[in-house]
């Protein structure tokens, strides 16, 4: 698994530059809204304290003189991970739990998460139905096969904020079977469910320090570093990991 992630560039030598990742833990200090997933620090966090925590649970380079250039993820970090949020979704699965999926990177993570909540249904788990349509900045939600996601002017669209799962959890609220047991996402929509106290599970790149810093604080339960947004298909390997038993 490992020389696969390194080879697809999910892991290793990755696309996101090292001065965008540098640059966005200070976006996150700084409540830059779209950096911020909805995440509420329980301490005012240092630069130092993100940047150690970046190297800790991603890999990005410990060296805080190396400004620009290459970045990497460590893919022993991305692996552990997946470990974990294997055992958390099978175990969800195996007790027929209600899960909600939804993304932000259509483009990227989708396919791993339409596989997901098939094979989750066809385990006995229950895929949460939104009602469609939930007016969001200029365009609504949508939910295919089972996945959640924001649509602007006639396409599914790239969005890091946390309004869309704040506004999905207000309508699962007021439904008969209210909110889900496991909330299984990423980047906005990840930080908003975890902040609102749900159990969740999320993935997020190099240059998204937020949702390291909820699960540092006990908030979302795992957070996934590997990149988001490479050819779909070289997640292939990823979803058969997160499917099969350990």
């Amino acid at each position: 698994m490992r020389e696969h992630l390194d080879r697809a560039r999910i892991t290793g030598r990755v696309a996101t530059p090292r001065e965008d990742n540098l640059a966005h833990i200070q976006g996150f200090l700084d409540g830059v809204e779209h950096l911020g997933f909805g995440v509420v620090q329980d301490h005012p966090w240092t630069w130092e304290e993100v940047f150690a925590l970046m190297v800790e649970k991603v890999g990005i380079d410990p060296d805080p003189q190396h400004r620009e250039g290459q970045d990497t993820i460590g893919a022993r970090q991305c692996v552990t991970a997946l470990r974990t949020y294997r055992r958390l979704l099978h175990e969800a699965v195996d007790r027929g739990a209600r899960l909600l999926f939804a993304t932000g990177h259509p483009a990227g993570l989708y396919p791993i998460y339409r596989e997901l909540a098939g094979w989750a249904e066809s385990r006995g788990a229950e895929v949460v139905r939104i009602e469609e349509g939930i007016a969001f900045d200029g365009g609504d939600l949508r939910q295919i096969e089972g996945v959640v996601m924001f649509q602007q002017y006639g396409s599914l669209a790239h969005t890091h904020l946390p309004q869309p799962m704040d506004l999905v959890l207000e309508q699962l609220r007021r439904s008969p079977s209210g909110l889900p047991d496991l909330v299984v996402a990423d980047h906005g929509w990840a930080g908003a469910a975890a902040q609102a106290g749900l159990a969740t599970l999320g993935i997020a790149d190099c240059n998204d320090p937020g949702l390291f810093v909820s699960e540092a604080q006990g908030q979302l339960l795992v957070a996934v570093p590997m990149d988001d947004n490479v050819l779909p298909h070289l997640y292939e390997p990823v979803i058969r990991f997160l499917i099969a038993r350990d």
